[in-house]
């Protein structure tokens, strides 16, 4: 095992910062991925909220449901789900919302358990590279029988840049990862607040079936 690990650590951290590269350029293209998923959330969430709450006060399940198609948040997908369901009862609505929601969380959540294991791990992995390079370092120098402060030195700075490149991988996956999540939760959040509504009217008899 010590031989096995030992030739490791001979071939140096190159293996390691290759990589870290190829690691930070999974990162970014999760990162522009998910960009574009979480993109296509737009709309004025306070109107589509308005209009539906406007169209059930009305008895107009046709235009809620035509508002809620014409909606290009996931919060109008789940809505729309939910309408369609009026008939069926609160019960049904209410666990046809839900089950809508879990598919779109799920689309949502997709690829970020790259950007937390990268996020949580590239300083690791980092730091296995400069361990591995001082090894290699301390090894030269007794191959070579060179000495001095600066030949020591050199040895060891060169391994450290390892460290800083994961240090410099997981920043932006950990800030990214953050904030899609925060993205995530405000989603969440506002598709409850929606289904808590739709159903309001509809427990309270306020929509004609």
């Amino acid at each position: 095992m010590n031989l096995i690990f030992m030739h490791m650590a001979l071939v140096g951290d190159n293996w390691v910062i290759g990589l870290l590269i190829l690691a930070s350029v999974v990162s970014i293209g999760v990162m522009i991925e998910r960009w574009l998923v979480f993109r296509k959330n737009r709309g004025d969430l306070s109107s589509l909220l308005d209009g539906l709450a406007e169209c059930l006060e009305k008895h107009d399940i046709a235009g809620a449901v035509e508002l809620a198609e014409k909606s290009q948040r996931v919060e109008g997908r789940v809505a729309l789900a939910g309408l369609k369901s009026f008939p069926k009862g609160a019960a049904a609505a209410e666990e046809v919302m839900v089950s809508h929601w879990l598919r779109e969380k799920l689309e949502l959540e997709k690829y970020l358990i790259i950007l937390g294991t990268l996020g949580n791990n590239a300083p690791f992995v980092g730091l296995f590279g400069t361990v591995l390079g001082v090894i290699k370092a301390f090894n030269d120098l007794g191959t070579t029988g060179q000495s001095g402060v600066s030949v020591v030195m050199a040895g060891i700075s060169a391994a450290l840049i390892a460290t800083a490149f994961g240090i410099l991988v997981a920043i932006p996956a950990v800030v990214a990862n953050n904030f899609f999540l925060t993205r995530l939760g405000e989603i969440q959040t506002n598709t409850d607040s929606l289904s808590r509504i739709l159903l309001a009217y509809l427990k309270q008899d306020k929509v004609k079936k």
